[in-house]
């Protein structure tokens, strides 16, 4: 069954109360805010405050910044949001790569090695203390001394974790780990350390996958993996948005056609297009930025209709380069 979750910045509170009412009341699968220390909103607050006029949608932070945060604060963070939300709260984690937050809080962004470290010790700090352990680090990336989060105890038996990120040693790892791998089609970080490459071809997807499936040999099956949509179009001419785009993004047409990362075409192609996805990468699971609300909240309408999907080649089918 495909979910789709709504990403979110709080602008005020009446506002931010409404999204979080009309998210639950349309069927989306959480409510997420993104994490980015002194660019956005605290994600903890604004999502406490979220859970307090809401009972049923998922709340978390997407993705909290390893790099930056401590285990012990964000364990308690998380384990905070699911007390208030009755244990509605998730833990996201990704590697972070914008160097302007590391520089405000007075240091620099260590070298790939070294965000990787950073994060596999962050993200086995923070699941080892919301199960209850306790937990002492010894760095060189983190530091902890018979840490405990003794209250207060989360409501779920095991909040449910999601990693964030494409690295490809952190894929293996978050095969074997994670309860959700996100996929968000981003590449190397471009000179002004917030826009990326694109990374939407067929086969980039086909060996982040390969890698997941291979880390996640042992379970009794590979972690559920989802999209980070960045543009959505709901247009009848699917071709004509696609040669745009491609040309805005430095791709291919076939490439933005074929790519879980882009919404393009009828209501129809696109539910089309997400069961090519859900055939050849596994990916189940959608999260899309508020600006799209309307156009996802309409998809969800169908997809809970069980609407037929458009009847034309597959995009998947006509554009395999393997």
């Amino acid at each position: 069954m495909v979910s789709i979750s709504i990403q979110a910045d709080l602008k005020d509170a009446r506002s931010w109360s409404a999204l979080a009412q009309r998210c639950e009341a349309a069927g989306f699968e959480a409510l997420l805010a993104p994490d980015h220390p002194g660019t956005a909103a605290s994600p903890f607050a604004a999502l406490a405050t979220a859970a307090a006029v809401t009972k049923r949608v998922g709340l978390g932070s997407y993705v909290s910044h390893a790099g930056v945060r401590e285990p012990l604060l964000l364990a308690s963070d998380v384990a905070t949001l699911d007390v208030v939300s009755d244990g509605r709260a998730r833990l996201a984690l990704g590697a972070g790569h914008t160097p302007v937050e590391w520089a405000m809080l007075g240091s620099n962004r260590p070298d790939v090695g070294g965000r990787v470290q950073r994060f596999i010790a962050v993200a086995e700090a923070c699941r080892a203390l919301l199960a209850g352990d306790e937990v002492t680090l010894d760095g060189p990336y983190v530091y902890a001394r018979a840490a405990r989060l003794e209250s207060p105890r989360p409501v779920q038996s095991r909040v449910p974790f999601t990693f964030g990120g494409g690295n490809s040693t952190l894929l293996r790892w978050a095969g074997q780990h994670a309860d959700v791998v996100a996929l968000s089609g981003l590449g190397r970080t471009l000179a002004d350390g917030h826009s990326h490459e694109t990374r939407w071809r067929v086969d980039d997807i086909d060996r982040q996958v390969e890698l997941i499936e291979q880390g996640a040999v042992g379970r009794k099956a590979p972690p559920p993996r989802e999209a980070l949509v960045q543009v959505v179009e709901i247009t009848d001419d699917a071709e004509a948005a696609a040669h745009r785009l491609a040309a805005r993004f430095g791709s291919t047409e076939r490439d933005v056609l074929s790519s879980p990362y882009v919404w393009i075409g009828t209501e129809g192609e696109i539910l089309e297009a997400m069961a090519d996805h859900e055939r050849r990468w596994g990916i189940t699971r959608y999260v899309v930025r508020e600006p799209a609300l309307d156009a996802a909240e309409n998809l969800i309408t169908r997809l809970h209709r069980g609407s037929g999907v458009a009847s034309r080649p597959s995009r998947l089918t006509t554009d395999r380069r393997d």
